[in-house]
């Protein structure tokens, strides 16, 4: 009888996907929104004042070699070196989420290159061309790799990789068939390789013959601008955010794009006739007084999506905290109704938290190592139930995942890949108040800080027979009320007189403590 519950619960009935692309563009900021069902799945925002460097290729000059961290540090212009480890300035191996592909006469002759070689291929002083994946975060410079690939509608570029592969994504074997032989009837230059995209799957060969047609043209045009130009210069800059959506967003199954920017509709029309003219009638160019993103209700969803709490269907809720080393996520029940059915009470805010941590992780831009914390379940059928959940969910993710089951401590680790900082640290700044913490000194905790100011004060300048102590309203309120006795006590030990005043500029820790004759400055 639960087993069936819990089927009911896990699976869901296959429907048309019904998804909407919204852009709006605004004179500091630019904000893409993507939508299933009119719920918020994707999100990004481009400003003019923080610039996006990763995916960028750039001709770059090797500044020191460090044998120690086995890594190269490059100048390629941006004030910061990048940081190019040995092992990414080798010609790597196709990622797991692509299944290589072998085509006829492809083999490479010469001698593979080793960790050990990169020293001497790349002196300090020489050039080297580099592609960013991922951009400065904090202090740390942009990380770069010799791995070069350049990314088109529905293939992947790779100039100086000579292998060929396929999206795992794309399931069917008749259609993974049908595109290797696509990929063996496409004419690419020795030594270049390609990788079919997802959203290659059932295009005809003469969508990717113009898409290839497009990369070379592209990378034509950096080969160009490599023997002109000195190191360092940037050599390719990659689309911004509207044509990166255009690229990587506009599939079949989106019916609608609306933008509020009438050049920017001409220009995605003229973007997307290079891909599909069919297309063109989806974009709608959006024209009334209340604000697109208001409109289709994306406006709430994204400050709700930002909470540290985030509530689940069942009454249950979620806790996301961003660390330095991590993010921690905690499942909670909160009011979902135990009762009688608390097994199938605690699977059901599970799987709901597997979808919705699977959402945030995407709407946040959350990538590192992160630990979720699910609601302990007893049976190792339903943590296997929530794992595969979560594992279904994160399969929509275009950012490298790699997950662990669930351990005995009812953990499940993950890493998701960081290319730049998360959403949430692009919006908003520490605290001026508590400083990033999250939280402040309680007016009890102020009350005694201030008390042993004072009392530092009457021993060190015996003096001084009258005080003014500037403070937060909040922490007087304590000092008139139940510290009061305490107070009278300390004018008797001083044999004077203690002034408070609240000033709005102090925030809730501080204070200052000032001699009430001279005005001087004193703590």
């Amino acid at each position: 009888m639960i087993f069936d519950r819990i089927k009911q619960l896990v699976r869901h009935p296959k429907k048309k996907s019904n998804k909407e692309i919204a852009i709006s563009c605004e004179p500091l900021e630019r904000r893409v929104a993507l939508l299933d069902e009119g719920l918020l799945e994707e999100f990004a925002i481009e400003r003019g004042s923080q610039k996006e460097i990763a995916s960028n290729i750039y001709k770059g000059r090797v500044n020191n070699v460090d044998l120690g961290l086995k890594a190269l540090f490059v100048d390629i212009g941006i004030g910061k070196n990048a940081f190019l480890h040995f092992w990414d300035a080798i010609p790597a191996a196709l990622d797991i989420g692509v299944e290589l592909f072998e085509r006829k006469g492809t083999k490479s002759k010469l001698r593979p290159i080793r960790a050990e070689d990169i020293p001497n291929i790349y002196p300090p002083g020489s050039e080297v061309i580099v592609q960013v994946t991922k951009g400065p975060i904090g202090t740390k410079g942009p990380r770069v790799t010799t791995n070069v690939t350049l990314a088109g509608r529905y293939l992947v570029l790779m100039p100086y990789n000579e292998q060929f592969g396929i999206s795992r994504k794309i399931e069917d074997p008749k259609e993974r068939a049908r595109l290797r032989k696509i990929l063996n009837e496409l004419n690419i230059p020795e030594g270049m390789g390609l990788i079919i995209r997802t959203v290659g799957e059932g295009q005809k060969l003469r969508y990717f013959v113009r898409d290839l047609a497009m990369l070379l043209q592209k990378w034509d045009a950096i080969e160009k601008k490599m023997k002109e130009y000195p190191a360092p210069v940037l050599l390719y800059m990659e689309p911004d955010l509207i044509e990166r959506t255009v690229r990587d967003f506009l599939t079949d199954d989106v019916e609608k794009i609306y933008i509020d920017d009438e050049n920017e509709v001409k220009r995605i029309k003229d973007l997307v006739s290079l891909i599909s003219k069919r297309s063109q009638k989806k974009i709608i160019y959006y024209n009334e007084p209340i604000p697109l993103f208001e409109k289709l209700n994306i406006e709430k969803q994204i400050d709700t999506a930002f909470m540290r709490k985030v509530e689940l269907p069942s009454g249950g809720y979620i806790i996301i905290d961003e660390t330095e080393a991590l993010v921690a996520i905690d499942v909670n029940t909160g009011k979902a109704k135990v009762g009688k059915d608390q097994d199938n009470t605690i699977l059901k805010t599970n799987i709901e938290a597997a979808i919705e941590i699977s959402r945030q992780l995407r709407l946040r831009n959350i990538g590192g190592l992160v630990v979720i914390d699910f609601i302990d379940m007893k049976s190792r059928r339903e943590q296997h139930m929530v794992f595969e959940k979560l594992k279904e969910c994160v399969r929509k993710d275009r950012a490298k995942i790699n997950l662990l089951p669930i351990s005995s401590f009812g953990l499940v680790e993950m890493t998701r890949q960081r290319v730049q900082e998360s959403i949430w640290h692009s919006l908003y700044i520490p605290c001026p108040h508590c400083h990033g913490r999250g939280m402040v000194k309680s007016p009890e905790t102020m009350s005694i800080e201030i008390q042993r100011a004072i009392n530092r004060v009457i021993r060190l300048h015996p003096e001084i027979k009258e005080l003014r102590v500037f403070l937060n309203s909040f922490v007087l309120d304590r000092l008139k009320s139940e510290d009061e006795e305490l107070l009278v006590d300390l004018e008797r030990r001083m044999q004077g007189k203690l002034y408070f005043r609240t000033d709005p500029r102090i925030n809730y820790e501080e204070f200052k403590i000032v001699n009430a004759q001279t005005g001087e400055d004193i703590l």
